[in-house]
């Protein structure tokens, strides 16, 4: 099973959902967007593919979204979409691909729908919040 991972290794949220998928025996190939960028047509793509908007993809803290004045709601999705492709931080994170779909991994036990396998439990989140119990089992 081929999963991509466009991830942020400073990022508490990206480094558990990457440990997931590892965990459940699969070695993702990783894409480090702020080092790598984004193109055009690949965020068109991802945010088809996982039915996100340029507005719904922002990420509006830790990120210089506020002083761009890209917050405010009369802002098009193109002025988004052009500064996430200046300021590639402006793409909340981690977006994961895999043959079940394309989904923002927020929170990270939202990647386990996108695995063949379950990860052996316990697995938890990034807050300690229990996910997988003992036997493997989802916690919701």
């Amino acid at each position: 099973m081929n999963i991509v991972i466009h991830h942020n290794p400073d990022c508490g949220t990206s480094r558990n959902v990457l440990a997931i998928i590892q965990a459940s025996g699969t070695e993702p190939v990783v894409i480090e967007y702020l080092q790598t960028g984004w193109t055009r047509p690949q965020l068109l793509a991802l945010f088809a593919a996982a039915d996100l908007t340029p507005r719904t993809a922002l990420r509006t803290s830790k990120s210089p979204a506020e002083e761009l004045g890209l917050l405010d709601p009369s802002v098009p999705d193109d002025v988004l979409l052009e500064a996430m492709l200046e300021h590639p931080v402006l793409v909340n994170r981690p977006i994961v691909c895999s043959p079940k779909g394309v989904r923002l991994c927020r929170p990270s036990h939202t990647v386990l729908d996108l695995l063949d396998q379950m990860p052996p439990g316990p697995l938890y989140k990034e807050d300690g919040e229990m996910i997988l119990d003992e036997k493997g089992q989802r916690v919701d």
